[in-house]
């Protein structure tokens, strides 16, 4: 099994894109009347397998997203990809947040809700199917795909672990 931590990467120079994956106003109210803050939840990455995700909280709101992606580029992961879509089903779960994604045929798309979409989306995923089950919070949603993405193995990594070659793993 391996380690969430041996997939952490760190940007080597990559053009990283951010997407807003939902966006909070907070209030709080004082003597002197309402104080609003926001609280950003960012996913970026290059679309080539590289995935991060973070918050960012402040009182004005493109400082809140500017901090989300500063959090969001510190949580880099690799994930594999097969021919645009995921080697294998995986399940992930973050909280009371479950997700399952499945690979798909070319030309499928992604069949996703809002806070997957924008996930697998910005990692570069073009043709899966996937589900969220339980929470509907943007941010455990986020984490349980996170979560499932980290889990994916390629079939080397199989081969190798299971101690067999590459053709008897898909020839059986």
């Amino acid at each position: 099994m391996t380690n969430k931590t041996d997939k952490k990467i760190k940007p080597a120079g990559t053009e990283l894109t951010e997407k807003v994956v939902s966006l909070n106003r907070v209030a709080k109210v004082t003597k002197g009347g309402r104080t609003f803050s926001f609280a950003a939840v960012v996913v970026v990455g290059d679309g080539k397998g590289i995935v991060g995700h973070g918050l960012g909280k402040a009182r004005d709101v493109s400082e809140a997203i500017a901090k989300g992606v500063d959090d969001a580029k510190k949580n880099l992961i690799r994930i594999p990809l097969y021919k645009g879509t995921i080697p294998h089903e995986q399940k992930g779960k973050y909280g009371a947040a479950h997700v399952l994604i499945k690979p798909a045929s070319d030309g499928t798309g992604v069949i996703a809700g809002g806070a997957m979409r924008a996930v697998l989306e910005i990692a570069g995923i073009h043709n899966v199917l996937a589900k969220a089950h339980g929470s509907s919070n943007p941010h455990n949603v986020v984490k349980a795909t996170i979560d499932a993405l980290t889990k994916l193995r390629t079939p080397m990594e199989i081969a190798r672990q299971r101690g067999i070659s590459m053709d008897k793993l898909f020839n059986g």
